[in-house]
């Protein structure tokens, strides 16, 4: 069985690889850009059948240069929400991808691909995968909302399984390359590591400081819903994945903190106490967020069970304290 993972030395597309691997898996075809090199980390823990640039693959695939291929899971996009260049941010993320859908559809290959829940922007009309929820607040996630609505479009007459995925806040192993865009937790371990404490954004928009919330998903529940789909190819759609569970940021901080103390022998503390004492810092909002800032998301998953997936999610509290042990044995 031949799989294709795009953005495969990424965050997300890498720990998909792994789990393939994991069962018995290894006909896989990585396909990334490799220009920021340290990637390649990734990838060397993983087997693949070959690595293919990006800047080859959608042509050749459409041209049918890789055989017989059971499925893609397309995860490679530029995921830089501060990216300002919509022309280059269509050609990632709405271009390739469509040009992917066609090819898939035309050849019987099933496109499992990543969506976002930039999509709905502020999330002031909700987070249910429905048009009137949708108002993205930059160009990453119209290039995002534009995919998904093709896609919409394509289903009623699709010979494959096409089955996209609004990821929320994904944190979790294989992201230390992102750099700033890096989830809050693999942030705050650092922090705390280098300097003894984290710092949260303060108050703004009505939320105390530290008390922005988002739905937070360990990187393992967002692979284990991509094999649930790879699983069950007659399921097709736009779903959410996330926990299903808003939480303030102040409770990645707690976790994050707490698990460094516990591991060096030193006791755990509530919240209070660790502002007090230094070691949970609040900073200024920063100005050039103001207005493209989401708050508060929180996945519907209400289509995703409809669709039969019955996955429980892990909670800050469990993820992000095991996410924290993994970065610490490092």
């Amino acid at each position: 069985m031949r799989i294709i993972v795009t953005g495969a030395a990424g965050f997300i597309g890498s720990n998909l690889v792994q789990a393939l691997n994991a069962r018995g898996i290894d006909d896989i075809i990585a396909v990334d850009d490799l220009e920021q090199g340290d990637k390649f980390r990734n990838l060397v823990d993983l087997r693949i059948a070959d690595y293919i640039d990006k800047r080859e693959f959608y042509a050749a695939f459409a041209r049918g240069r890789y055989g017989k291929v059971e499925a893609v899971f397309h995860q490679g996009a530029c995921s830089d929400t501060m990216q300002h260049d919509g022309r280059y941010m269509l050609d990632n993320n709405y271009r390739d991808s469509r040009m992917l859908l066609e090819a898939s559809q035309m050849r019987g290959t099933r496109l499992l691909y990543a969506s976002s829940a930039a999509t709905y922007g502020d999330g002031a009309h909700g987070f249910h995968e429905a048009p009137e929820c949708e108002a993205p607040l930059n160009v990453y996630g119209y290039s995002k909302l534009l995919f998904d609505q093709v896609v919409r479009r394509a289903l009623p007459g699709a010979r494959s399984q096409v089955i996209g995925f609004r990821y929320f806040n994904v944190y979790g192993a294989r992201e230390q390359h992102k750099g700033r865009m890096a989830s809050v937790a693999f942030h705050h371990f650092n922090q705390f590591r280098e300097h003894g404490k984290v710092k949260l954004f303060g108050a703004y928009n009505g939320y105390h400081a530290g008390m922005q919330e988002r739905d937070f998903v360990w990187v393992r529940d967002v692979v284990a819903v991509n094999l649930w789909a790879f699983e069950h190819g007659a399921v097709s759609g736009v779903f959410n994945l996330g926990s299903g569970r808003a939480q303030p940021f102040n409770d990645i901080a707690l976790s994050t903190v707490n698990t460094l103390r516990a591991l060096g022998g030193e006791k755990v503390l509530p919240l209070a106490a660790l502002v007090q004492g230094g070691l949970i810092e609040y900073m200024d909002f920063p100005d050039v967020l103001v207005g493209k800032y989401q708050c508060h998301t929180q996945a519907d998953l209400g289509a995703l069970r409809a669709a039969g997936c019955a996955h429980v999610f892990a909670p800050v509290e469990q993820g992000v304290a095991a996410y924290v042990r993994e970065l610490a044995a490092a």
